[in-house]
């Protein structure tokens, strides 16, 4: 049986290298549609990715299952944990609450959290992500939703003082069509989704991918349906001993993009920073010690 802290996701990804041509290309039917994609019979499967019984069986064995039912099983555990609810959740976790603090026990969930998900980035990607959002000849969107737009407005509120051509859109609100008005080909998204996914955030993402857009996902280990949609997707584990996620993983990446794009562009942020900090001064609005 595999890791238990790695998703099936997680374990192709790893493995695609390693995999032949048909399995590959197995590989990337069930990420398509992931996980519902692996939840019908074998035969259905193969048929779907155009490859032959055994391919399955093949790849299934690789990915560290004795074979497709335990896979399954696997994946329906997977389901289970994508659709919960904080009272679902916290029940859960109360049911086996290890002895120890709940400090402790909180800041292991996170480290483990952290160690998981950066494992599973290639820097070259992030890179990637943190180029796209420095074009400063590309117009940025920010979006959040119920809970997330807190993650979006971090994000925003320093993207503003590093770059000009940029706006907030929460996706919960309704007036988020008209920010679409705008959007141009090669403009970059950057979203913010995770488990209870929204309906709004994709509808938005796919108006915002058919006018050209290019989308740079933040989810969960279980990922948004937003990522196939999106060219680059980060996947933040997000359980810890609570009936609520942890946003911690996901705001260092955050925190983390904010200092590499600070750095790309830093000629004109110094510029935007002084300028800032002359109004911060005219308006009074922070106390000075002098």
């Amino acid at each position: 049986m595999p890791d238990a802290a790695l998703t099936i996701s997680d374990l192709i990804q790893q493995r695609l290298d390693d995999l032949t041509r048909a399995e590959r290309q197995l590989a990337h039917s069930i990420l398509e549609n992931y996980p519902a994609s692996g939840l019908g019979p074998l035969t259905a499967l193969a048929k779907d990715a155009n490859v032959s019984v055994p391919t399955v069986a093949r790849m299934v064995q690789k990915l560290g299952f004795k074979g497709y039912p335990e896979f399954q099983a696997e994946l329906r555990e997977e389901l289970k944990a994508k659709v919960k609810n904080p009272i679902a959740k916290h029940d859960t976790w109360t049911g086996g609450a290890p002895s120890g603090h709940i400090l402790n026990r909180f800041t292991d969930a996170v480290i483990d959290n952290i160690r998981h998900t950066l494992g599973q980035i290639e820097p070259a990607t992030f890179d990637d992500a943190c180029a796209m959002i420095a074009e400063t000849d590309r117009h940025l969107y920010i979006v959040g939703g119920r809970l997330t737009h807190t993650l979006a407005e971090y994000l925003f509120l320093h993207m503003q003082v590093i770059r000009s051509q940029i706006t907030h859109i929460q996706s919960t609100s309704n007036a988020w069509p008209h920010y679409l008005l705008d959007v141009k080909e090669g403009d970059v998204f950057v979203i913010f989704d995770v488990r209870r996914y929204e309906n709004n955030t994709l509808k938005l993402a796919e108006m915002a991918h058919a006018k050209g857009a290019r989308i740079i996902l933040f989810t969960d280990q279980w990922r948004s349906p937003v990522h196939q949609l999106a060219q680059i997707s980060f996947s933040s584990r997000i359980v810890v001993p609570s009936a609520w996620d942890s946003v911690a993983t996901t705001l260092l990446l955050v925190e983390t993009m904010i200092s590499s794009v600070q750095n790309l562009n830093w000629s004109d942020t110094k510029s935007r920073m002084e300028e800032l900090e002359e109004m911060f001064d005219q308006t009074k609005l922070f106390r000075k010690f002098t």
